[in-house]
């Protein structure tokens, strides 16, 4: 993935768009936090749909014993980065997608409402792909240049006890050196 800018609607121009119908607007135009997550459906198994069921509220839960506890979920996220490093934009970056869920950022609650959520296709048990951290580093230049990003932080980093993504595999160095 190469990306080179994002368009006036908050796209990414050579993402591939899949809408989500799980965003609405966000309270001010205020962007400043970037969120990464891990993600893989059915748990530990890469590839296959079950992200984009997900966050599309396709699911099907008797597709997988695991999906019948989540299907019902209204959840997305900005961007999926699968294993080799495709690109995916469910819902723009000028509206609030619901990935943070109860959270919280220096004092401030409500973390979807001032950030961008990105899902790494993976786990919190084994490490990331390469072209995911090239993706990554790609995709988050061009929101730093867009938008002013103050902090890349970690699901775990705004749900403390709550949320363990992107997990011990995660390389920041990766993201911070680039």
């Amino acid at each position: 993935m190469n990306a080179h800018a994002i368009d006036e609607k908050g796209i990414v121009l050579n993402a591939q768009f899949i809408a989500s119908p799980n965003f609405d607007a966000r309270p001010s135009h205020e962007i400043n936090l970037i969120v990464i997550h891990n993600i893989s459906l059915p748990p530990g198994q890469y590839g296959g749909n079950g992200i984009i069921e997900l966050f599309t509220n396709q699911l099907d839960p008797l597709a997988h014993p695991y999906y019948a506890g989540i299907h019902q979920q209204k959840v997305s996220a900005h961007f999926l980065i699968r294993r080799d490093g495709a690109l995916l934009q469910f819902v723009s970056c000028l509206d609030r997608a619901w990935h943070a869920g109860v959270s919280h950022w220096q004092n401030r609650e409500r973390c979807n409402d001032f950030s961008v959520g990105i899902e790494l296709e993976g786990s919190d048990f084994e490490a990331f792909a390469e072209p995911q951290y090239h993706a990554l580093q790609n995709l988050l230049a061009v929101l730093q240049q867009r938008y002013p990003i103050q902090a890349i932080v970690g699901h775990s980093d705004i749900a403390p006890g709550r949320k363990t993504d992107p997990g011990p595999f995660f390389d920041w160095q990766r993201i911070i050196t680039a």
